[in-house]
């Protein structure tokens, strides 16, 4: 199978790079990525014989109708995703997750294609810390940020052309990642590095906020999962029942990495920060028998500090600058 990976050298498209290179060795991989600050072509130095890469836009339409033309499956990872960065200046936002998408909906409409899109659980906005409830497919949208509208949108065009135009889609809505090749603005490299410079964490406000982390492999593999075995037209929940807030997450690294318990500072709380995420993933897990090979937060954090102990060369270029924007922002 021919397969187009969109995104492929950011963190999650990265690691199903590599991840596929070792399960599917009979997949034909195309890599696009734009090599934006978030994009990383060294994170794919060990595959990069075994595959295809180019570099470009998927908003540039000629580009994306070649690319699709000759494949199979897009797998569309591709998104500007940080949150702070979308408050700033939400523009590459909607250039890339809402343009972007609809330039490869309708390559893979004109091309008779297949598509999975990967999305976020944040486009249905968050829960109150005492809700029982979790999302599920059925949650309606109600984003909080540039960033998670921009994303709910890239997934109401994806369900319209299915409906409309019977296009060949899945779609996925994944918690919070963490794992090996994350852009070190994100909330867990951010504190592991700055941990390995002998820097304090920072907590938003007063870190009470919850996420349902899962590591990158754990969504990968799902992925794969739903592309093998899962309903077109049909969405799924990613989620391995993670829940943990900020201040447990940075006391976790803290222990892990032999710090006090007290050895962090509180920042200014992001705008609009969403209070809690929570995923109901029993679709998946009854439709394709996908389950999380990460089930203890403790090891996934234990081999992604290892990861970044060891590759120093491959973040630290990024870290003085990403704290220069963090500087500027009061966080």
């Amino acid at each position: 199978m021919k397969v187009l990976v969109t995104g492929g050298a950011g963190f999650i498209g990265s690691n199903f790079v590599l991840r596929i290179r070792e399960t599917r060795p009979d997949w034909q991989l195309t890599v696009i990525d734009a090599l934006t600050y978030a994009g990383n072509r060294d994170s794919l130095a060990t595959v990069e014989g075994d595959i295809t890469f180019v570099e470009g836009s998927i908003a540039d339409a000629a580009l994306v109708d070649r690319l699709v033309a000759g494949t199979d499956l897009v797998v569309h990872f591709a998104a500007e995703s940080h949150n702070d960065n979308s408050l700033d200046d939400p523009w590459p936002f909607m250039e890339s997750n809402i343009i972007g998408t609809y330039c490869l909906l309708e390559a893979v409409r004109r091309h008779d294609k297949r598509i999975h899109h990967i999305s976020t659980d944040e486009v249905y906005g968050d829960l109150e810390l005492d809700d029982p409830n979790r999302f599920t497919e059925t949650t309606p949208v109600n984003p909080s940020s540039p960033y998670s509208a921009s994303k709910a949108s890239a997934d109401l065009l994806v369900r319209a052309w299915i409906r409309s135009f019977g296009l060949k889609a899945t779609l996925s809505n994944c918690s919070n990642n963490y794992g090996p090749r994350q852009h070190v603005e994100k909330f867990i490299p951010r504190q592991i590095t700055g941990i390995l410079e002998d820097v304090k964490p920072k907590l938003y406000g007063a870190g009470a906020n919850v996420r349902d982390w899962i590591h990158v492999d754990d969504h990968n593999d799902a992925v794969v999962a739903i592309i093998e075995g899962g309903r077109l037209g049909e969405t799924y929940l990613i989620g391995a029942d993670g829940e943990q807030n900020n201040s447990q997450i940075i006391a976790l690294l803290l222990e892990l990495m032999g710090k006090p318990a007290d050895w962090f500072e509180h920042v200014n709380d992001r705008p609009g920060h969403d209070m809690r995420y929570a995923i109901d993933s029993s679709k998946l897990r009854a439709e394709t028998g996908w389950t999380p090979k990460y089930q203890d937060i403790r090891a996934g954090l234990t081999q992604t500090i290892e990861w970044y102990r060891d590759n120093e060369a491959w973040w630290k270029g990024a870290k003085a600058a990403t704290e220069k924007t963090y500087e500027r922002l009061g966080r």
